[in-house]
């Protein structure tokens, strides 16, 4: 499995920023912007929580379990990597929706001072800091997850095992 790279989050931010900056004008333009939800941040804050919360749980365990203590309970390889790619999805997904309200919020602070576009700016960077929250508790569990490097695999001239 492919770990996450930063740059291809941040690249996918910063598109999808751009894209709704531009598409948000245009729309403003033609109609009426749709509204930021007030639900957005807390769906993602709700996200960022059940990531942080597995990468917590799997760390303990693990620990237990390098550490021989006769309660451990052992981790499952399959579930272990099932979370890992339920956080890298969220990751991506918080990575786009992040820049999609991201963008939608740079339009709206050239209007701060019509009170509904204001609470939308702030819904829209409640958004922003919940997305960013997602990425950090993915990349987190990543690491989590992550298998220590074997030294025999890295120093050998032999091919690897299939």
């Amino acid at each position: 499995m492919r770990e996450l790279r930063i740059r291809v989050l941040a690249g996918v931010f910063v598109v999808a920023g751009v894209l709704s900056w531009a598409g948000a004008r245009l729309w403003n333009s033609i109609g009426t912007l749709p509204s930021v939800p007030l639900a957005a941040p807390i769906v993602l804050a709700l996200i960022a929580v059940v990531l942080m919360a597995t990468a917590l749980s799997l760390r303990a365990r693990l620990k237990a379990q390098r550490e021989r203590r006769p309660e451990a309970k052992g981790v499952d390889p399959l579930m272990a990597a099932r979370a890992v790619v339920f956080g890298q999805a969220s990751a991506l997904v918080a990575a786009l929706v992040s820049g999609m309200y991201g963008g939608t919020g740079v339009f709206l602070l050239e209007s701060l001072d019509i009170p509904a576009r204001r609470d939308q700016a702030i819904y829209a960077g409640f958004s922003v800091l919940a997305g960013i929250a997602v990425i950090a508790a993915a990349l987190f569990l990543e690491r989590v997850c992550k298998l220590p490097e074997d030294d025999d695999h890295n120093h050998t001239g032999a091919a690897p095992a299939a």
